[in-house]
């Protein structure tokens, strides 16, 4: 086939391609539009930057919170970890307006000002719990056989006369203390309460300087190790477990059970009953909900496995006493990781989660109008064609009127480029009909 067969192939239908295209313009654009204004209303993809209050150095959540910066940095996100002494100050950099941290960890009992039950929290949400953070209250039996004349310290309310350190302002071990003291009835003002950091309470306990000292930590934390195996330190045996529990929604009742700690030297040596609050993952209630997806995520690949004190699967978990549950995080907890998520990659499903509801609203609204592309297109092939009519119809008018030279000059115009007309082939005919009438306007002359 030559080149110019060829071309005289194509240009019908690059003639209707063009038409189309030129119809369609206005509901593309109107489409497009919709779209840019849908996304930016939604903003389906989240923020590169995330900060997430921790803890001290070395501590339990700070360790968490590296596990969980390695997991996001797989998606292209960010985490910038923040350290603070603990789930109080996490708990004020959360509702402080210009802190710039998005979510934290926060332990169950943290906050004075709340009773431990299901309320509103302004502006924070949980985004479900994680671990178990055991209040790890460890004695001297030497400081026990002094006050007690026994090495064995049986309930809260015997220290009274003892010195006890309860962990440094702004963790969460010292209001979580004044609860359960509080419920001993217990005067904090008998007791020489200290608040120094981890290592110098350590320290000081192993000295013979303090008589005791509470932790409240996943068992993880390197100084609770130490402390369970150390001669002459014993831990608490919480024997009224269950009826904590059930005076405070935020503790449960776990067992340390016997040689979990040590098997060859049988450490512990018999099950310690132990409370525990939950530490729970908090954000701000503004926090991107692709985010809150992948840090849930992220939560059950770093806490599902078991421990000392949880079952596989048993953590993460919506089971937050304290605060509502995000909605994201719920859907989370409910279906599992989203379907698309699960065969594309997060940037591409994340996309398409946010904007699905979105699109069907566009095509709702763009398919009655799609229906005029049809016609719009009919209409100017056949514009084409007929817009030549007038200029025919004019010529016929003067004849007789004008030198009839002059009327086969124009004529001749008109054909001519009429000749370069591309129409599609279903309106060829229209095209014919065309040239036939300006043959017949022209026979009319020529026979004047």
């Amino acid at each position: 086939m030559s080149e110019n067969a060829r071309t005289g192939r194509l240009r019908p239908a690059w003639a209707w391609l063009r038409e189309t295209l030129w119809a369609a313009a206005p509901v593309l654009l109107l489409a497009l539009a919709l779209l840019g204004l849908a996304y930016a209303v939604l903003q389906p993809n989240p923020p590169r930057h995330l900060v997430m209050a921790t803890g001290v150095e070395r501590g339990a959540y700070a360790e968490f919170g590296r596990r969980y910066a390695e997991r996001l940095a797989r998606h292209g996100i960010t985490v910038e970890l923040r350290a603070t002494q603990g789930a109080a100050e996490n708990l004020a950099l959360l509702r402080q307006p210009g802190s710039g941290v998005d979510v934290a960890f926060v332990q169950g009992g943290a906050d004075e000002a709340r009773s431990g039950e299901v309320a509103p929290d302004p502006g924070l949400e949980s985004l479900g719990n994680v671990f178990y953070e055991p209040v790890w209250l460890f004695y001297r039996e030497d400081a026990a056989q002094r006050h007690l004349q026994s090495p064995t310290l049986a309930s809260l309310h015997q220290l009274a006369g003892w010195s006890l350190n309860v962990g440094v302002a702004g963790s969460g071990v010292p209001p979580l203390m004044a609860r359960l003291l509080a419920a001993n009835r217990v005067d904090p003002k008998t007791i020489s309460l200290s608040q120094e950091s981890v290592t110098p309470a350590v320290m000081a306990l192993l000295e013979g300087r303090l008589d005791a000292l509470v932790l409240a930590s996943a068992p993880e934390a390197s100084m609770v190790q130490m402390l369970l195996q150390t001669p002459g330190i014993r831990l608490f045996d919480f024997a009224q477990a269950e009826a904590y529990a059930r005076r405070f929604p935020f503790m449960s009742a776990v067992t340390l059970p016997r040689g979990v700690v040590d098997l060859a030297q049988d450490l512990p040596p018999a099950d310690v009953h132990l409370v525990a609050p939950t530490a729970t993952l908090v954000a701000r209630d503004g926090l991107h909900p692709a985010l809150v997806q992948l840090i849930v995520q992220a939560a059950q690949e770093v806490h599902s496995a078991p421990g000392w004190f949880q079952r596989k699967g048993e953590f993460p978990n919506a089971a937050d006493a304290e605060r509502p549950i995000d909605p994201e995080a719920l859907r989370f907890y409910r279906n599992g990781t989203p379907w698309l998520q699960r065969y594309l990659p997060f940037w591409m499903a994340n996309l398409a989660d946010r904007m699905w509801v979105a699109l069907l609203a566009i095509v709702a609204v763009l398919l009655p109008l799609s229906r005029i592309v049809p016609p719009l297109v009919e209409f100017r092939i056949r514009a084409r064609v007929f817009r030549w009519y007038a200029q025919l119809r004019a010529v016929e008018s003067s004849i007789g009127q004008r030198p009839a030279d002059t009327l086969l000059a124009e004529l001749d115009e008109i054909d001519e480029r009429v000749g370069h007309i591309s129409v599609p082939l279903s309106h060829t005919d229209e095209l014919y009909a065309l040239r036939s009438h300006i043959l017949m306007v022209r026979r009319r002359i020529q026979a004047l």
